[in-house]
């Protein structure tokens, strides 16, 4: 797919991220859409200054990309779009823990498409990771040891423990193929197929291992700016050094499908009769199998293993 010749495109990071100037979200057609699905797929996170629409424009130009979806935990503002949720802080109260974003779903955002209303004259920046590359720079080991597993997924963070979902994790993009590394420390309780102790181990690792600097990318926001990134290969995480007014306005893009790179080798360990009374996390996975239908027929009750 050809770049338009009016459109200026300025590599960020080794990484990802690209900033696109020369393009007007209002005026898009067909063939600027697609483009930008390309330019996104390469760079994974662009954006696109000194744009400012109203929502309703917001909300046409996200309609391009995909099905649209509210934030199923977080509200919008009165008068917004129903398409689009709005965050407005200052001094901080902002996601700034790496995430991708409502991996508790069974069926995540695919896309995510922001506009930076309000900013405050310094800080707030954010911050994103690639996941390809967290992937890419495990050894081999590890690479063939997390192809194997899954890990528990929650909405804890939302007030919202009860909403779970399993996602493995190491996941396959649908479009580039490429293998994405696929945990965050806010929403990524359990490995499934290690027991408690193990999984705190190697999630603690992973977790921060995905944020290591040479993966990620930093981006300074300017008002009216619009940030689009895929979120099936990417986390983010929002700075937390502000004071002044800081809102935002995202429209969320549904219609992903989670595929792992390679099915899981092994049960889930809260099956095999050696669940921890210390941790809440055995009982929650136990309860999520349970009530999902995922635990073998022979497995016993959680209060009965825990009295063995």
């Amino acid at each position: 797919m050809a770049i338009p010749a009016s459109w200026t495109v300025k590599r960020l990071a080794g990484a990802l991220g690209a900033e696109i100037s020369g393009f007007d979200i209002r005026n898009a057609t067909e063939s600027d859409i697609n483009a930008l699905r390309q330019l996104l797929l390469q760079h994974l996170v662009i954006f696109l200054p000194d744009q400012s629409p109203t929502p309703e424009e917001h909300v046409e130009f996200a309609r391009n990309f995909g099905e649209l979806e509210g934030h199923p935990n977080l509200g919008g503002a009165d008068g917004l779009p129903p398409e689009l949720f709005q965050l407005a802080a200052s001094k901080g109260g902002i996601a700034d823990e790496w995430h991708t974003d409502i991996t508790f779903n069974e069926s995540p955002p695919l896309m995510s498409v922001l506009h930076l209303v309000t900013c405050p004259p310094f800080g707030g920046d954010t911050m994103w990771g690639s996941l390809y590359a967290a992937y890419d720079g495990l050894s081999q080991p590890m690479k063939d040891l997390c192809e194997g597993l899954t890990a528990l997924h929650d909405a804890l963070p939302h007030n919202r423990p009860e909403a779970m979902a399993i996602h493995p994790v190491v996941r396959t993009h649908p479009e580039t193929g490429r293998k994405a590394l696929y945990v965050n420390p806010h929403f990524t309780r359990r490995i499934v197929e290690l027991s408690a102790p193990e999984s705190e181990v190697l999630l603690n690792y992973l977790t921060r291992f995905i944020s290591s600097e040479r993966f990620t990318v930093r981006y300074q926001w300017r008002p009216g700016s619009i940030g689009i990134w895929d979120n099936r290969c990417t986390c983010h995480y929002v700075l937390n050094d502000f004071e002044g007014e800081r809102v935002i306005q995202r429209a969320t893009v549904m219609g992903d499908r989670v595929e792992a790179a390679a099915p899981s080798r092994w049960e889930p360990a809260v099956t095999k009769g050696r669940l921890s009374a210390v941790d809440r996390h055995d009982q929650q996975l136990f309860n999520f199998l349970r009530d999902t239908g995922r635990l073998p027929g022979n497995t016993v009750g959680y209060t009965d293993l825990l009295k063995n």
